[in-house]
């Protein structure tokens, strides 16, 4: 337990460096400034060309949605237009390396993704304080979590979990083919609007893999839903594999809205690092309810193998038949009624 405890990686020295004018390829669309890849016809869009910059005192501050990794968003209108968004502003340059480090990894995916299963990004600039500003699609649903803690932490249904997990993996089959692994998916990191449209959001700890044997940190992201190998890699699968750890906390996301309570640690229990590294590594698998059809066992059984190399992948989780075998209707339905419930209890 010592040696796990010692994998906790070392204070960094960052600074938040964007690409320059003048370097080429995908890279160079991660500067703070427009332009920015054109949006779809259905996308609310604001200003008038693709070349505007835009400012923070352009940006009406209604009321605070919540913390994200390194930076604080709110629900925003835009004066000239009455368009809302999210706005999220990414901790300051001036603050800490790991926030730094976390504003630049977030700007730089975010402008690289176009995804329906992604929150998209319509704009980023820096502000006078020297923070970045994000310009985010508001998700009026708000986050699961939310969402759960509305109904009184009362369990998903089945049928809304099926349309949930197909979204999140539509989601992490788009990232992981583009070579990015988010590190850190848990309920209130995957966020609904009120179509009932689930996405994958805040990348502070997100990654770009740039070559087959990228090294990529293990120890980031929120402990109660790391797998077994990024406590331990060599303990669990060898060679870390960050696409399976998304699997793995996705998983551990879909019991938890299913159970409605955290699923790895008794209840009542206090969720420190080193109560949360032993339930993960070596307890025993999590109870899954004997009310639970076959498949959602499976499912979720599927994705919290504790060796990596066992677990599913995303692919084969998108061809289960707790996703694939549900009526499409059905489960989306079930979504907005969960909805209504969570705005009727709030």
């Amino acid at each position: 337990m010592a040696l796990v405890r010692d994998r906790r990686p070392p204070h960094l020295n960052l600074t938040l460096e964007l690409p320059d004018s003048s370097s080429s390829g995908a890279a160079a669309d991660c500067r703070l400034r427009f332009p920015l890849p054109p949006l779809p016809p259905t996308a609310s869009t604001y200003g008038g060309g693709g070349g505007s910059e835009y400012r923070l005192s352009d940006f009406e501050k209604l009321e605070v949605l919540g913390h994200g990794n390194g930076g604080t968003v709110y629900k925003a209108r835009h004066r000239r237009s009455s368009s809302l968004y999210a706005l999220k502003l990414l901790n300051s340059p001036s603050s800490s390396s790991g926030n730094r480090a976390a504003a630049s990894r977030e700007v730089e995916i975010l402008l690289r993704t176009d995804s329906p299963s992604v929150v998209r990004c319509h704009a980023a600039f820096p502000t006078p304080s020297g923070d970045a500003a994000l310009v985010l699609e508001l998700m009026d649903g708000g986050s699961l979590d939310s969402v759960l803690r509305r109904r009184g932490c009362r369990p998903f249904p089945e049928p809304a979990l099926a349309a949930i997990s197909a979204q999140a993996l539509r989601g992490l089959a788009y990232l992981h083919s583009h070579r990015i692994v988010h590190r850190d998916i848990k309920p209130s990191n995957l966020l609904i609007n009120a179509a009932g449209e689930v996405k994958i959001a805040d990348f502070g700890v997100g990654k770009i893999l740039r070559r087959s044997l990228d090294p990529c940190g293990s120890y980031v992201g929120t402990s109660a839903y790391m797998s077994p190998e990024r406590f331990d890699p060599e303990s669990y699968g060898g060679d870390y594999d960050p696409y399976a750890a998304d699997v793995w906390s996705l998983g551990v996301a879909i019991l938890e809205l299913h159970l409605g309570y955290f699923p790895l640690l008794p209840a009542g229990q206090r969720p420190d690092w080193a109560a949360l590294m032993c339930a993960i590594c070596f307890g025993e698998p999590p109870r899954i309810p004997e009310t639970a059809s076959e498949e959602l066992k499976s499912f979720v059984t599927a994705c919290l193998q504790k060796e990596s190399g066992k677990r599913a992948s995303v692919e084969e989780l998108l061809r289960h038949p707790f996703v694939a075998g549900r009526d499409q209707a059905e489960s989306e339905n079930a979504v907005r009624e969960l909805l209504a419930e969570a705005a009727e209890s709030s």
